[in-house]
């Protein structure tokens, strides 16, 4: 007898729809599985096979085969375990096949016929309601993550035996709808207020946030470069629902959701260690999976100690930060990881980390400070909207009488607002202004001879004077202005390495 179901398969952050084929016939007993499977799908035929077992159902001493399809699309991980025993038991006659021909299931099998929580619902929900599914059936654990896509009739199940009861009865309560979902607010993160000082760096993580501008802090240990850093995600306005699915669909397909997770709660902050390897860093592998710069989707990327970092790493960053995508391709096939993230680095001025401090001497030799810069590549600056000289903290600010700084909450309503003037004018933030709202700043008569004589004298690339102009337009939103004006510009030039 021939049943049918169907899962999916994880291709990059997206899913695609497998048909799960079982046929049972007599023979010779055998489970062979077949349709591009990996390592980790092979063995499921131990696992199905104890699973039905354990749960009391029958095991069919007959010749199995399983194919999944598409053939050419590999098919890897341990969510293919309760589709096929699913298919399994309605090829054996003991579920309809009607039930099954519909529905799309998930999750992955104890030997004691528990499902487990697997990687990638999210995504496998998202490619289920484009292809007008009926039901889809996930382990329990992965049900509040699969809920997350409207108009999904979503069941949960711990073990087989439930699993095959809900594809029977539909016992589970309905998914919630959009609405009932609540949007999430960015209210963990470490308060701009703590900064002692560095009134520039602080300013410039106001703009960065409003305009969604690459930033890079330069300075000796010590300075506050990194504390600074780590309150940047504070000041960045509350996601919608839609950039919330986005992002944890994507740490879904990493397998970073936790069981009961759902949606994530708070903006991305990732960190990675300078020893990460490109591929950790820009997403890779036999089957792709995201890099951190796709994990930061929607939120910040840290890089401490920026030279630390192999040059060939940084430099894979380029087309990132030019189109918040990156593409990835492979022998047998091409992926394309979202990456939209907020980079922000920190580095020292030398490899002992005090050239040019007022009260310590350098210990450098000469030209290793330029050897030590050198480790970032020029193009690679050349996509950092803001450069900031961090000095080190005065005696006074850190043993005198503390003086209350603005908080974040302040600041970041001030983001909000402009964010909601660049949505207004042009539907993206400024650090995306193309076209020819970028040209009329270019020759508007009150920025356009500043301009030209910060091209002639600081020698910028063209590329350089449109970033220039765009944190000028952030700087003039910040303030309210509907127009950049000279000051704005001559503002936005300060943050230009020099």
């Amino acid at each position: 007898m021939l049943a049918s179901t169907f899962t999916a398969a994880l291709v990059g952050v997206s899913a695609e729809l497998v048909h799960v084929e079982a046929d049972v016939s007599h023979g010779l007993p055998g489970f062979t599985i077949v349709g591009l499977p990996d390592a980790s799908v092979r063995e499921s035929r131990d696992r199905v096979r104890s699973a039905i077992r354990s749960v009391g159902l029958d095991f069919p001493p007959h010749r199995i085969t399983v194919n999944l399809s598409p053939a050419d699309l590999r098919k890897a991980g341990s969510s293919f375990d309760l589709p096929i025993a699913v298919a399994v038991l309605a090829a054996s006659g003991q579920l309809s096949p009607a039930l099954t021909a519909r529905a799309v299931v998930l999750g992955e099998l104890a030997l004691d016929g528990r499902a487990l929580p697997c990687r990638g619902v999210l995504p496998a929900t998202l490619a289920s309601r484009a292809a007008d599914m009926d039901l889809v059936v996930v382990p329990r654990g992965n049900v509040p993550e699969a809920r997350l896509v409207p108009g999904v009739d979503v069941r949960g199940a711990s073990t087989l035996t439930e699993a095959l009861r809900a594809l029977q009865d539909g016992s589970e309560p309905p998914p919630l709808p959009a609405a009932a979902i609540p949007r999430v607010a960015q209210v963990d993160a470490p308060d701009v207020a703590d900064v002692q000082g560095q009134a520039l760096a602080r300013r410039a993580l106001e703009i960065a946030a409003a305009g969604h501008h690459n930033l890079l802090f330069t300075g000796p240990p010590g300075a506050g470069k990194s504390m600074l850093a780590r309150r940047l995600p504070g000041l960045l306005p509350p996601w919608t629902f839609e950039e919330a699915l986005e992002a944890t669909a994507v740490h879904s397909a990493a397998g970073l959701v936790p069981p009961e997770g759902g949606l994530l709660p708070l903006r991305p902050f990732r960190a990675p260690h300078h020893t990460v390897s490109t591929a950790a860093l820009v997403g890779g592998g036999s089957q792709p999976r995201p890099g951190e710069i796709s994990l930061a989707h929607h939120g910040v990327l840290l890089l401490d100690e920026l030279p630390e970092f192999e040059r060939r790493t940084l430099d894979v960053l380029r087309q990132p930060l030019e189109d918040g995508v990156v593409h990835l391709a492979r022998a047998t096939r091409s992926v394309t990881f979202p990456a939209g993230f907020l980079l922000v680095a920190a580095m020292n001025p030398c490899p002992c980390g005090y050239r040019g401090h007022p009260r310590r001497a350098c210990r450098c030799r000469p030209g290793d400070a330029e050897r030590y810069a050198s480790r970032v590549s020029g193009p690679l600056l050349d996509r950092i909207d803001l450069v900031v000289q961090v000095p080190p903290v005065e005696v006074e600010a850190l043993t005198g009488p503390r003086v209350t700084a603005e908080g974040s909450e302040a600041i970041r309503a001030r983001v909000i607002a402009a964010r909601h003037q660049q949505a207004g004018r042009q539907g993206r933030v400024n650090s995306r202004l193309v076209g020819a709202p970028l040209d009329a700043l270019r020759r508007d008569p009150r920025v356009s001879g500043l301009l030209a004589q910060a091209m002639t004298r600081l020698d910028l690339s063209a590329r350089a004077a449109d970033r220039l102009l765009r944190v000028a337009r952030t700087i003039a939103d910040l303030g309210g202005s509907t127009g950049v004006e000279r000051s704005h510009l001559a503002e936005a030039l300060q943050f230009r390495p020099c």
